[in-house]
């Protein structure tokens, strides 16, 4: 084992700090890379400099969060989104799943998550069939208190005072997350008697389902406040489907949310 003395290392650090890279003072004092790299950290720590963690700021406590894009990030967590943080994981993580049918989605919900957290980094995680928009920060149990054990249709989806405030300013950005994630707009049929005759009629629609009881009363009382008709649609005996069909409404709609793409 190889012992360099304070006279080496006080070398090596005159000429660390004149600017002179590891490799070269390494190579010209004949000492390994690690150990030049060991005495320049100690003293950059001796006078202070190390940079130490870098903390990201809340966007909401912290700074000026974008009110629009948090009310669309929100719809799509209420419907495909997820967070979890398990004991390998310093910090937590906001997952939204996207099918690859819809990259344009995709890339809206990746716009969204950089927006409303402009200092983190955002990825895709290929899955099946879609791919996990994902990103971390310690940050996300202040943005969506919703989290919790279990499934979102399993416990109480309740949201906060700030978070209702930011929604009844950005009523469509929120729809538009919940339709983007758990609805589509679709043609529905039926039949009726025409001159004696039953003939097929066609129609579009906007069709949102999610198990969670209170998930379906946000996505119905924010189309009350704007004046959207909707009806309950019940299937195999289970009332998770919301209908918007009437032809008023699914202009609304289709002038604010359009279909998926």
């Amino acid at each position: 084992m190889n012992f360099h003395g304070p006279a080496v290392r006080r070398n090596a650090v005159i000429m660390l700090r004149n600017g002179v890279r590891n490799a070269d003072v390494a190579r010209a004092l004949n000492v390994p890379t690690g150990t030049i790299s060991y005495w320049k950290h100690m003293d950059r720590a001796k006078r202070g400099e190390c940079p130490g963690a870098r903390r990201y700021p809340c966007p909401r406590c912290d700074g000026e969060l974008d009110r629009a894009a948090y009310a669309y990030l929100l719809g799509l967590y209420l419907g495909d989104g997820h967070i979890i943080q398990n004991r390998a994981m310093k910090t937590p993580s906001l997952s939204i799943t996207c099918a690859d049918s819809w990259p344009g989605i995709m890339d809206r919900c990746e716009s969204a998550m950089r927006t409303v957290f402009p200092e983190n980094s955002v990825c895709r995680v290929r899955r099946k069939g879609c791919r996990e928009v994902k990103m971390y920060s310690k940050h996300l149990w202040c943005l969506f208190p919703q989290h919790g054990p279990g499934r979102k249709h399993e416990r109480a989806i309740i949201l906060e005072p700030w978070q209702q405030e930011i929604v009844d300013i950005h009523p469509w950005d929120f729809v538009r997350g919940l339709i983007h994630s758990d609805g589509c707009r679709n043609m529905n049929w039926t039949t009726r008697m025409v001159g004696g005759m039953r003939k097929r009629y066609e129609y579009p629609r906007y069709w949102f389902t999610n198990m969670s009881d209170d998930i379906r009363q946000l996505y119905t009382d924010t189309l009350d406040k704007l004046g959207i008709e909707w009806t309950h649609c019940t299937r195999a005996g289970k009332k998770y489907n919301i209908s918007v069909a009437r032809r008023a409404s699914v202009a609304l709609m289709d002038a604010h949310v359009g279909p998926k793409y």
